[in-house]
């Protein structure tokens, strides 16, 4: 039991005033400061031996009627958290660390901030930045040498010292088909050094799809064998269809006349000429053998 005069309020409990004592020292608290650390009181003597923080600048305990200042596992008294260089307090300002020191913001600039690849302008202390490659802006710095637009967090492509966002270089850079004009994203063709869409790449005739096919070209313009043939190739004097020369297809002309080498025989005997001596017969050609029997 407590009686009246006997005892201590605090922690919202009622103590016997001689039970109510610091947690490490068991000494009284009753009448005493005191601090409470995970629910139990200490003594402020105890609790800044056991739980307070060392200044970083004066190696003193930071107790508890100083206000503890922390940056990086690092700590100061309110009067020491001053800039490493010229000793102005850092309270409620900016400031930059190197080598485990603290600066105000002049001091850093002046000592150790790099320039945007932007805009030239220092980094000051407090500025985000954005790197790549051995290069940094700052972030309104970075973006579309084209469209300006900030890049922040998007994908880019690098170029000659430049940075384009993906539209821009697409826009830019990217293949174009000399028929539509439009991007080639996958695949294509390239004729004449030119790149093309498969399905733009055909007959300029016909329109049909020349991609894989065998085809042939004049005046820069490709046609597929058939239409070439149509309209452009000399004509076999003997069978009368195309000689297009595609694919390695070999012919004989003679004075204005021309023929397919395996339509190059002899009227009458049927042999091959090719290579060999032939005499004319109006519109015949006829092998030495059977012009002398024709003349008989």
């Amino acid at each position: 039991l407590i009686f009246s005069g006997e005892y201590t309020k605090a922690m919202s409990k009622d103590w016997h005033s001689e039970h109510f004592c610091c947690w490490q020292c068991d000494e009284s608290l009753t009448g005493q400061r005191y601090v409470l650390k995970d629910d139990h009181p200490y003594c402020t003597r105890c609790y800044e031996s056991v739980f307070a923080n060392t200044c970083d600048d004066c190696n003193q305990v930071i107790g508890i009627d100083s206000k503890d200042l922390s940056y990086k596992d690092k700590h100061w008294h309110e009067k020491c958290f001053l800039c490493q260089k010229c000793q102005v307090s850092l309270v409620d300002k900016q400031f930059g660390s190197k080598m485990e020191k603290i600066y105000c913001g002049p001091c850093y600039d002046s000592q150790f901030a790099t320039k945007c690849d932007g805009c030239g302008e220092i980094f000051r202390a407090g500025n985000k930045k954005m790197e790549y490659k051995a290069r940094q802006w700052h972030e309104k710095c970075f973006c579309c040498v084209v469209c300006k637009t900030p890049i922040g967090t998007k994908s880019f492509i690098p170029r000659e010292q430049e940075i384009y966002c993906t539209g821009c270089y697409e826009e830019k850079f990217a293949t174009r088909c000399v028929k539509c004009s439009k991007i080639i994203t996958s695949g294509g063709v390239t004729y004449k050094n030119e790149p093309w869409h498969r399905e733009c790449f055909t007959c300029t005739n016909c329109s049909a799809s020349l991609a894989g096919q065998r085809f042939t070209s004049r005046d820069d313009k490709p046609y597929c064998a058939e239409c070439f043939g149509d309209l452009f190739a000399k004509r076999c004097t003997a069978c009368t269809k195309p000689i297009t020369g595609i694919g390695g297809t070999r012919f004989i002309s003679f004075e204005d006349r021309h023929w397919h080498n395996d339509c190059f025989i002899c009227a009458m005997c049927k042999n091959s000429l090719v290579g060999k001596g032939f005499i004319t017969d109006g519109s015949d050609i006829l092998c030495p053998e059977c012009a002398k029997q024709k003349l008989m």
